[in-house]
This record gives structure tokens, sequence and C-alpha cells, in this order.
């Protein structure tokens, strides 16, 4: 039978048809503005006349940027950084959450409160970089990877999702003779595909974006990740004039440098999100709900 909307479904739905535009108006324009400024020439910029489209459609600060050498030994290290570190962070939480997630593990609540006091108390800066440097990681991946290595949050939307498992796939599983590591590995992550490819996310884009690891505990240049790079040239202490560009040139990517690199910055993760888009909301809610 055909349902009959009445006058205020009607309404209600176009309330939300408003709002909902509203939202996605207030969130795309920004993102397009600072797309359309990195294609604009400097006099448009400086003027404050770059709206919605490019004006003096200019490529100049990306071909600064794209020519210089040091700007892909970065990008590259940002790519490797991110998928050891992610990975690295998979492991080591998914394996914490399983754990967390058996209620009759014992000191099982004393585990989860060490995880949860890390989310309020930490050592402070100087503690963390002595320790760091004191056992040897800096100039190196590890500096990036292994203190991040947990987050406290997808910990627990983890924990969460496992919980919401049925026990009895585990003890049938048991039954036919799968040892812990089997039935984590054969029953439960085939399960989960969701709230992995969410963590996944959650993790890949925290490393991706993180600068202040690098900067702080690597030294040489050629270990810098492309956010370390784009900082440093928008700060000034890597410029348009190290690339080998004109007066002119310089001019112009002193202009438009925090659209390009902004635009740079993100554009993988685009490339990226639409794969995983679709377990996102179920990978939250179903880590977030128990029912």
């Amino acid at each position: 039978m055909t349902h009959q909307m009445t006058r205020g479904y009607r309404i209600f739905q176009g309330f939300n048809a408003v709002i909902l535009a509203v939202v996605v108006v207030a969130t795309l324009y920004p993102f397009v503005n600072i797309i359309a400024q990195s294609f604009s020439d400097e006099r448009y910029i400086l003027s404050g006349q770059v709206n919605l489209i490019p004006k003096g459609f200019n490529l100049t600060t990306y071909q600064i940027v794209g020519s210089d050498p040091m700007f892909w030994i970065n990008y590259r290290n940002t790519v490797v950084y991110t998928v050891v570190a992610t990975l690295i962070a998979m492991v080591l939480t998914t394996c914490y959450a399983y754990v967390l997630s058996k209620r009759h593990l014992k000191g099982r609540t004393f585990l989860i409160w060490i995880a949860v006091f890390t989310m309020f108390f930490n050592g402070g800066l100087i503690p963390n970089y002595v320790l760091v440097t004191s056992l040897g990681l800096k100039n190196s991946i590890w500096a990036i990877a292994l203190p991040n290595a947990i987050s406290v949050f997808n910990l627990l939307v983890m924990k969460a999702f496992f919980e919401s498992l049925p026990d009895e796939l585990e003890e049938a599983a048991s039954i036919d003779g799968l040892n812990t590591y089997g039935i984590l590995w054969r029953i439960v992550l085939p399960l989960s595909k969701a709230v992995i490819a969410t963590m996944v996310l959650f993790y890949a884009v925290s490393f991706w974006n993180s600068w202040f690891s690098a900067f702080l505990y690597m030294n040489e240049t050629e270990l810098f990740p492309v956010t370390v790079y784009l900082r440093n040239l928008i700060a000034g202490a890597t410029g348009a004039e190290g690339a080998g560009a004109a007066v002119a040139d310089v001019t112009q990517a002193a202009a438009n440098i925090k659209s390009v690199t902004i635009v740079l910055t993100v554009l993988p993760i685009l490339a990226i999100y639409p794969f995983v888009q679709r377990y996102f909301v179920s990978g939250v809610m179903l880590g977030a709900v128990k029912g």
C-alpha cells in the first residue's frame, strides 16, 4: 500500500532539504574558494576579487612547487610514513581492542583505564622528546609511527564493535578447533570490514596531515614529510627562491601559496575517500552503539 504523505511530513521534508542545502553550501564554499585562489593571478587574490571561479588563470605556484625535487622526495616520504604508520596502528589497535572486548578477561577494567587515562594525561612535550631521543628513534620513521600508534578513541570504537559480535560465533569456531588467533583472523576480522575501513581512514588522515612529530624529531630535510615541506614553504624557511623562481614568480607564489599547499595536501585524501565512504557511517555507528 502506497504511503500518503501528510502536509506536516511534506513541510518536514522541505525544511530538512533547506537545512541540508545550507550545510552543503557552507561546507563546500570555503574549499571551492581555496581551489579558485590556487589557480588565480596575484593581483586578483590580493584585491579580494576571487570567489568561486579562478581569475587570471595561473599555474605559477604549482610549477614552482612541482619543479622542486625536494617536494617529490618529501611527498614520497609522506606516502611511506602514512602506509607504515597506519599498518602498525591498525595491528596494535585491533589486537588491543579485541582483548578488551572479552568480558571474562582478568584485569580488563584496569587495561581499559590505562588506555582512557592517556586521553587526558600525557608526559608532556619535553619528556616525550627525551624518550624518543633516548630510544634512538630520531630521524627515523619510528619517531612518527610508534608514539602515535594507538588512538584511544579508535580503540574504544573497535572495542564496542567487537563486543557487538555474537559470542556464539567464536564458541562455534573454538569447538571446530580454532585458537584465539585463528578466531580473530578467520572469523572476527572478516565480519569487521566496516569498522576496519573506518579506522584505516581515521589513521591515514591523521598520519597524512601530521607535521609536528616530524618537525620535532627530524633534522634532515630529505626525511621530512610533505606537510613539513609545505609548512616551511609557507613560513619562508624554504621558499620559491630556493626553487630558482624569478622575482615576479616569487610574488605570485606568496599570494596563493596557502591555497596551493591546502589543495596539494588534501587531494590524495579526496581521491581515497570515495572508496571507503560506504563503510564510514556503518563502521562508526556499529562501533558506537551496542544493540
